[in-house]
């Protein structure tokens, strides 16, 4: 198993290297076997603002999932020991779920996620507006899966949104929470037509967070 340690506005001295390969690979003890590579980032924000200035956040590879955790305090070492607990359940959490999924029937995707109407305007009036800086850049892997097994990843990496191939149809898709309950599913349009070929209605967004209502 590989574990990459990465510092942002903060040096990795050695004590805190070994502070968290002895925490994060306990809580990741049971599940070696299993995982491939274990990315942690340690930052510290440099806003006085900010009361939990130091944060820790931890994402798992294992056997193509993606299984992460973040929390901040204003003390890194308490920081690191809160994540370490958050991916142990997390890693649990897992687990369960493949047992499960080994004796309980698929669930069809109709029953996980709404289908709705194409959006015709999600911005209104207002004009898109870009980050002024890429604070960073991630590179993974994105085997195709279904609508069921993003939605597994979409609670295991803890985002609001989750990014996948469609394995049915093999475009780029993002599963999202929607802020009334539920999730959504955003897929492009092809060929300016509102339907994919397989007759179900796509969702399509130019903008995360007006897609969640």
């Amino acid at each position: 198993m590989k574990l990459v340690i990465h510092g942002r506005n903060i040096e990795i001295t050695d004590a805190i290297r070994e502070y968290v390969h002895q925490k994060i690979e306990k809580a990741a003890n049971h599940f070696l076997n299993t995982t491939n590579e274990i990315d942690v980032h340690l930052s510290v924000a440099r806003n006085p603002r900010i009361d939990s200035k130091q944060t820790a956040e931890v994402t798992v590879y294992a056997n193509g999932a993606v299984i992460r955790a973040e929390e901040s305090s204003e003390n890194l070492y308490a920081s690191i020991d809160l994540v370490a607990d958050k991916i142990a359940r997390q890693l649990r959490k897992y687990k369960e779920r493949r047992l499960d999924k080994k004796t309980q029937t698929q669930v069809k995707t109709s029953d996980v996620v709404e289908q709705a109407p194409v959006e015709t305007d999600l911005i209104g009036s207002r004009t898109p507006e870009l980050p002024s800086e890429v604070v960073r850049t991630k590179y993974f892997a994105m085997p195709p899966m279904t609508i069921e097994e993003a939605l597994e990843q979409l609670e295991l990496v803890g985002h609001d949104f989750y990014m996948f191939r469609n394995a049915e149809t093999g475009e780029i898709n993002v599963i999202y929470e929607r802020n009334h309950g539920g999730y959504g599913v955003i897929q492009p349009r092809p060929n300016g037509n509102g339907n994919h070929k397989n007759g179900k209605t796509a969702h399509a967004s130019s903008s995360a967070s007006e897609a969640k209502r």
